[in-house]
């Protein structure tokens, strides 16, 4: 007798997408969490994630410099106290898929009291294990038993440390070794946990561009002091001297101008426009990595470079044109975009004329 199929069961139908899902996501999909996006780091990336966590900490450390890869001895970000007479800390970065464990940290311990027995490096501050999923439960505990984890140490040396601290010799827990591990302390060790790292980050320049997210609103330009500053020295010489090719005579200075209201007036528009400019180069500098206003000025250079090697009437008409052109330059492809105001496109050829890169009297 042929047994009688079940009837079929109607398989759940998938969630109905969210109304009003934004271009954003259309284009890169859901964002993934920071905690979630540096378990996909590389270790190389991991380190390099790590580095720039430590400049969040430069209230502290008067250098933080990378030492990971072959020949490192055990130390992958070295952070020099400020005014610690040598003293350092040391961030051992570890990308492993789960927490670290006991069995993880042997072999850095090993190279630690290796090496600073034989002299290679000082013993340091305070040492931090650095890993994605942070320390499991195990580590943690024995990380607060300083006795414990050397008595850890020593019992493990032989499976974990004897032949792994260097490839050009065997390292014999000896009597000599032995009695220097003796004599570490050991409470100077622990683990960071991710989170913090991740909070830390989020105040670098780094962070955005790592992360995602966007940037933070822009403060407002400072307003330029009543007299010309030393920062604007070259930009103002130029001006002037544009000045003094529109009038046929010489404009030594800004009390020449006062018989002259639109070259005042645009000598007060175009410090205004210099030190927007300035203010869109400070927040490059607090919120993105190094180099990225410099792209930006190049970008702003190249599209005017014609501009300002065109016919003109005389300088100051070649300011005139060049600004206007520099205020229809498409510059929606870099990251500063969304913080530019109409005021930073001209401000960036007064840069470019302030460092000497472009002159409006030839």
């Amino acid at each position: 007798m042929t047994k009688s199929l079940p009837p079929p069961v109607p398989l759940p139908s998938p969630p109905a997408p969210q109304a009003g899902v934004s271009a954003d996501v259309v284009l890169a999909g859901q964002p993934i969490p920071a905690i979630d996006r540096i378990k996909l780091f590389s270790d190389k990336q991991w380190e390099d994630f790590v580095l720039e966590w430590a400049d969040s900490l430069r209230d502290q450390y008067g250098r933080v410099e990378r030492c990971g890869g072959a020949g490192d001895m055990g130390r992958d970000v070295i952070a020099t106290v400020k005014d610690g007479n040598g003293a350092w800390d040391n961030y051992q970065c570890k990308h492993y898929k789960e927490s670290i464990k006991p069995t993880d940290v042997w072999i850095e311990l090993g190279k630690l009291a290796f090496y600073t027995k034989r002299g290679d490096y000082t013993y340091p501050r305070r040492y931090y294990f650095i890993a994605p999923q942070g320390a499991g439960t195990k580590l943690s505990n024995l990380l607060k038993k300083p006795e414990d984890l050397r008595a850890g140490l020593i019992v493990n040396w032989d499976a974990y440390c004897r032949d792994a601290i260097t490839s050009t010799q065997t390292v014999e827990l000896d009597a000599d070794l032995k009695a220097h591990i003796e004599g570490l302390d050991f409470s100077i060790f622990d683990a960071t946990p991710p989170l913090r790292i991740i909070d830390g980050h989020s105040k670098t320049r780094w962070h955005v561009a790592r992360f995602g997210g966007g940037l933070p609103p822009r403060p407002t330009p400072a307003t330029p002091p009543i007299q010309p500053g030393d920062t604007e020295t070259a930009f103002v010489r130029e001006l002037l001297n544009a000045y003094s090719d529109h009038l046929k005579q010489p404009v030594k200075g800004v009390a020449d101008l006062a018989q002259a209201d639109d070259l005042s007036e645009h000598f007060g528009d175009s410090r205004l426009e210099f030190y927007s400019a300035e203010s869109l180069r400070t927040f490059s500098r607090d919120t993105l990595p190094p180099g990225e206003f410099e792209k930006l000025q190049e970008e702003v250079h190249s599209g005017i470079r014609d501009e300002v090697r065109g016919d003109h009437a005389d300088g100051y008409r070649r300011v005139v044109a060049v600004v206007k052109t520099a205020r229809t330059l498409p510059l929606g492809g870099h990251a500063l975009h969304g913080r530019m105001a109409v005021r930073d496109h001209g401000g960036i050829c007064h840069q470019l004329a302030n460092d000497g890169k472009v002159r409006w009297v030839k």
